[in-house]
């Protein structure tokens, strides 16, 4: 695809029409937390605003940001606050093509509702979307980029529009090996992806919490695969929920680019940490990614624009 195709079809930046907001509890932390999302300026990006911290500092939604990886995707400010989990709420801005949003959260850690990102995809089409008068730039990989880990693997490689190819291995029979390949479509990412919930096994949650996590876990935000089968009432949401919600993970993380991303993205036995190696090792490789469409902050300068915006709005 040339460079001006691939510009058309980003399209215009967009954001909420309204600002809209949820209470729920921490996957973690257990700690209940308040979330509002508000519409933001065209060239804003994502910005996650602390409001309990004085200054309220805002931490962008960058690749550069990561500060850890564990279980789950923070991201901080050097010698500053961190925000957890925010991989499910980013795949619901991807899936609704939300470019710019500030998002006001009221402690460490966003709130993992049903365990998927269908909640966060409700709340936007509440709020409703607007189109702004500003070119969306997209991030387009023009040359394979890979890494790899213990017991998996990452890469991503040129294509014509953001592809998901996710394959996850686990030694208990009622996951097993899962394969899935997605191509990425706002309305069937909303319908086939997006539903999907974490998951997690019953042997191995007393050991989460000596650890001090999956402190606000239970099977209303989860799927809890026992011994027997799956012990939520409800069951499964789909056949595959587990590798969908990997490729859910995997949206929100790749959302971190600073833009959309086009590519195919592979993962064999992937998670955040290696997802973050992927886009830390995409952006040091000038070679390997153009942009298309509108301006795309570097991340200096989009750290300093989103504190500034974070300390006067």
């Amino acid at each position: 695809m040339s460079e001006a195709q691939s510009a058309d079809r980003a399209g215009r930046q967009r954001t909420l029409r309204h600002a809209i907001g949820c209470v729920g509890i921490g996957l973690h932390s257990g700690a209940r937390t308040a979330v509002t999302l508000h519409p933001a300026a065209p060239g804003h990006g994502i910005g996650f605003r602390r409001a309990d911290r004085p200054g309220s500092p805002v931490i962008p939604a960058r690749y550069d940001c990561v500060v850890d990886t564990t279980l789950c995707t923070s991201l901080g400010l050097p010698g500053g606050p961190r925000v957890a989990m925010v991989e499910h709420i980013l795949a619901a801005f991807a899936a609704c093509e939300i470019d710019n949003a500030l998002v006001d959260v009221s402690g460490p850690e966003i709130p993992v509702m049903d365990g998927s990102a269908q909640p966060f995809v409700f709340l936007i089409e509440c709020a409703g979307i607007v189109e702004q008068e500003t070119d969306r730039p997209v991030v387009e990989v023009v040359k394979r980029v890979s890494v790899s880990g213990d017991s998996g693997w990452a890469a991503l490689e040129p294509a014509d529009e953001l592809i998901l190819d996710c394959r996850i291995e686990f030694s208990n029979p009622l996951v097993g090996i899962q394969e899935r390949v997605h191509r990425f479509r706002p309305e069937t990412f909303r319908s086939e992806i997006a539903p999907a919930r974490t998951f997690g096994f019953a042997d191995a949650v007393e050991e989460l919490r000596s650890r001090g996590m999956a402190l606000g876990g239970s099977m209303k935000n989860a799927v809890v695969f026992g011994n027997g089968g799956v012990l939520n009432e409800e069951g499964l949401r789909f056949r595959d929920e587990p590798v969908r919600h990997k490729i859910l993970d995997a949206v929100g993380d790749l959302f971190l680019a600073g833009a959309r991303l086009q590519a195919r993205y592979t993962g064999r036995r992937a998670g955040h940490t290696l997802t973050h190696r992927l886009l830390d090792a995409l952006f040091a490789d000038s070679t390997a990614w153009r942009v298309v469409g509108g301006q795309l902050r570097l991340p200096a300068q989009e750290a300093a624009a989103l504190r500034t915006i974070g300390a006067t709005a």
